[in-house]
């Protein structure tokens, strides 16, 4: 047979099969119990089609890309396994709770932000305890320096920066003895503030204390926060090389600040201030990145916070670009709370604190930290106190349930009776109640350990979003 007739019968054949294919139902023909199918056009036209093209670089690139997200995920898995195992962890309302606040302090220094953490706490955080080695680690991973926020006049001493106050000044402060002179909620964000009428001056000099860490002993930005009660408050500043190396006066009525900055970093600064004002804080830092500020509130319980005036302290916050707020308290009440209704009394009453302190800084991140470990005299020996563990039980589900975080230095210290061991090897004091500055120290560690962890999975999450951004086609 010629070549062309060969040719036109596989051409007629090839037409009559494909005629067949589009005629033929796409959901078979059943003969004799037996069902037949055939394939449509378009599969047949899809399955003679020519494979595209692997480029070996994208191919090597996609293969790097996939191996490096099981590595990540991999460590991902490991260390929250860590976290969620240790007992220094954070009980969270969710695993990204912290995010927020990680993605502000990484872009504090780009967008010349200095972004606080205000950690409030009573007698257990004074002297800048625990305050410090957080600020230490916040600090050299985000930048940022100086000791933080300080009370116009110094009712606590700290070892974090050293300060002289003349003028006279009424102290209205929502804590304290009977001596201390209530406000109708104009408290300030230290819970405490100065009222003046007249002039004031304070001085401040950088710390010098062999145990204070180097950035905290320079400033170049210090903030005067107040609520202005007269016509115009005014603020001159001097330093070592000049008087008056800075003056500005403020207007209006109400809560407002007046912030300077240096050209160079400080080590002294005198403060004089004239007008009619509540005088609620000095903050003292260097440079851009996070500030973590000391509150010791001594005596308190953690439940002053709805005795200051809600529009007062959202301004005061919001002036002061705060990321997140500590509040520390509990081993005042745990001698009172032996039973169940008053460990649920007290639980409560934290919960509308945090509540009232969210809707006055909703963007701050709120962490609670829990009683230590105490030890009161049972049968003639020292151990933990009986209701202990059930009142950080219930504050750790009604803080997560407020939407807060809890760290627990009951756990971060190992927990029943371990005050009495930390006693023994001198780290805490004789009242089986405070840590001594080393116990302190330690336990200030423990905590900054524990964001260090957190902040490292949230990095480790970043990547891996941003390797599916890369593996996902352009």
């Amino acid at each position: 047979m010629k070549p062309g007739k060969i040719s036109l019968f596989f051409a007629c054949i090839i037409v009559a099969l494909a005629i067949i294919c589009a005629c033929f139902p796409s959901d078979g023909v059943t003969v004799g119990g037996h069902s037949f199918y055939l394939p449509s056009i378009h599969s047949l036209a899809e399955a003679n089609k020519p494979a595209p093209e692997v480029d070996p670089e994208e191919e090597r690139m996609d293969s790097m890309l996939l191996a490096e997200a099981e590595e990540i995920t991999d460590s991902i898995v490991y260390i929250q396994a860590h976290c969620d195992s240790s007992d220094t962890r954070f009980w969270l309302p969710d695993s990204t709770f912290f995010d927020a606040f990680w993605a502000a302090a990484e872009g504090a220094a780009d967008n010349d932000r200095v972004v606080r953490v205000m950690h409030y706490g009573d007698s257990q955080i004074e002297m800048d305890r625990m305050s410090a080695q957080l600020r230490a680690y916040m600090q050299a991973t985000f930048g940022g320096g100086g000791p933080g926020m300080i009370p116009y006049r110094t009712i606590i001493p700290t070892y974090a920066v050293r300060q002289s106050t003349s003028g006279n000044l009424i102290h209205l402060s929502s804590f304290g003895d009977s001596t201390v002179t209530r406000s109708r909620g104009n408290y300030g964000p230290m819970m405490q503030c100065f009222r003046m009428d007249g002039q004031a001056t304070l001085t401040i000099k950088a710390s010098t204390h062999s145990s204070v860490d180097n950035a905290v002993k320079q400033f170049s930005r210090v903030m005067l926060v107040f609520n202005n009660r007269g016509e115009d408050l005014r603020l001159n500043i001097d330093n070592k090389e000049v008087d008056t190396a800075f003056a500005d006066s403020y207007g209006s009525h109400g809560v407002g600040a007046i912030d300077y900055r240096t050209s160079t970093p400080q080590t002294y600064l005198r403060l004089r201030t004239s007008g009619s004002a509540d005088l609620y804080c000095v903050t003292v830092d260097d440079g851009p990145g996070v500030a973590v500020d000391n509150i010791p509130m001594r005596g308190c319980s953690g439940q002053q916070f709805t005795l200051v005036n809600r529009n007062l302290l959202t301004q005061a916050y919001d002036i002061l670009d705060v990321g997140m707020i500590i509040m520390q308290f509990g081993g005042n009440s745990v001698p009172y709370l032996n039973n169940k209704k008053s460990i649920t009394t007290y639980c409560q009453s934290i919960g509308r604190q945090i509540d009232y302190v969210r809707s006055c800084c909703p963007r701050a991140k709120i962490l609670f930290i829990g009683p230590s470990d105490m030890s009161t005299r049972v049968k003639d020996a020292l151990q933990t106190y009986p209701s202990l563990p059930t009142v950080i039980d219930s504050l750790i589900a009604t803080v997560t349930r407020h939407g807060a975080a809890y760290w627990s230095i009951y756990h971060a210290m190992g927990g029943w009776n371990s005050m009495v061991e930390w006693n023994r090897k001198g780290l805490a004091g004789s009242d089986y109640v405070h840590f001594t500055p080393h116990g302190a120290q330690i336990m200030g560690t423990r905590l900054a350990e524990a964001f260090a962890d957190n902040y490292q999975l949230y990095c480790l999450r970043r990547r891996l979003k941003e390797n599916a951004k890369e593996q996902s086609p352009q």
